[in-house]
C-alpha cells in the first residue's frame, strides 16, 4: 500500500481531467462547436498579376486555419490552368477533403465550384440552377462535426450581369431548397449582388448574415482597394448559431476578390 494514498488520488484525479479537457477540446465547448469558415472566389488561381499560382492561393487560405472553405471559380482538368484538379491539390495542401460542383464544360475539361472540408464528407451534391448568362451549380455537402452533429455546407456563385434576373431565379431555386433541409447550414459564395438587393434580403429571410465590420466590408475587387460587398456568409437557423467575429482578409494579389472568414458556433 502507498504511504501517500492521498496523492494517488489526487494523480488519478488529475489525469482523468486531462483526459476529459481533451476529449472535450476535440468535441467543442459545452457552448457549441467553433467553426471557422472562408469563402473566396480564387479565379482559377490567377491573380491580380494574371500569374497562374495555385500555391499562392493555398498560402493566403492557410494561416485562417478553416474547417470549410467555399471557392469559387475553380477549374478542373481545364487546358487554362494546366490540366489540375485544382479542388484536388488546394485540398492537398490544405490538408483537406475536397468536394467539386461542374458547372460546364472548359477547355477540355470543366469549370465550377468547390468546397474543402477538415471534417468528412458524408455527401456531396450539386443541385442545377436556371441557365444565366453561364450555367450554373449550387454545391450542397453534408459534413458530421467532431460531436457528431451533422451540418450542411452551401457553395454558391450566381450570374454576374447587372440585370438580376437571371441571378434572382437562381436564388430562388437555391432558398426554396434551403428551406428543405433538415440540418443546420452554412451558406457562403460570391453573390453578385450587394446588401439590400432582393437577393440578398432573399436570404435574410431563413438565415443569419455573419455581418461584417462596416469599416472593412468591401470584397471586391482586391486591389487597390475593394468598393463592392458581394462575398457572404450566412448561417441557418440562426438561434443555432452565434457569430464570433468576421473579417475580409487583406489578400490584394491571389485573386480578384478577397476571402471572406467567420468564426461562428453550432450550438
Amino acid at each position: 500500500m502507498s504511504r501517500h494514498p492521498g496523492r494517488l488520488v489526487a494523480l488519478a484525479l488529475l489525469t482523468l481531467g486531462s483526459a476529459s479537457c481533451a476529449v472535450l477540446s476535440q468535441l467543442g465547448s459545452p457552448q457549441g462547436v467553433e467553426v471557422t469558415a472562408v469563402t473566396y472566389n480564387i479565379r482559377h488561381g490567377a491573380g491580380m498579376d494574371d500569374s497562374l499560382r495555385l500555391e499562392r492561393t493555398a498560402a493566403a487560405l492557410r494561416p485562417l486555419a478553416a474547417d470549410f472553405i467555399a471557392l469559387q471559380e475553380v477549374d478542373r482538368n481545364v487546358n487554362r490552368s494546366n490540366k489540375v484538379d485544382q479542388a484536388r491539390l488546394l485540398g492537398d495542401l490544405l490538408g483537406m477533403k475536397s468536394a467539386f460542383g461542374a458547372f460546364m464544360d472548359y477547355q477540355g475539361g470543366e469549370y465550377g465550384l468547390a468546397i474543402l472540408s477538415k471534417w468528412p464528407i458524408v455527401r456531396s451534391t450539386p443541385l442545377r440552377l436556371p441557365d444565366g448568362n453561364e450555367p450554373r451549380v449550387a454545391l450542397l455537402v453534408q459534413v458530421t462535426l467532431a460531436d457528431g452533429s451533422p451540418l450542411t455546407v452551401v457553395c454558391v456563385h450566381f450570374d454576374w450581369v447587372s440585370n438580376d434576373n437571371f441571378r434572382y431565379a437562381q436564388a430562388k431555386v437555391l432558398a426554396a431548397t434551403l428551406d428543405t433541409l433538415s440540418t443546420p447550414y452554412l451558406l457562403m459564395g460570391d453573390f453578385n449582388d450587394e446588401p439590400g438587393s432582393r437577393t440578398i434580403r432573399l436570404f435574410e429571410r431563413g438565415a443569419m448574415e455573419a455581418e461584417k465590420p462596416a469599416a472593412n466590408h468591401f470584397t471586391f475587387p482586391a486591389a487597390p482597394a475593394p468598393e463592392k460587398e458581394i462575398d457572404f456568409i450566412f448561417v441557418s437557423p440562426a438561434k443555432r448559431w452565434r457569430v464570433d467575429s468576421v473579417a475580409v482578409v487583406d489578400e490584394r494579389m491571389a485573386s480578384d476578390h478577397r476571402p471572406v472568414v467567420a468564426k461562428v458556433v453550432l450550438r
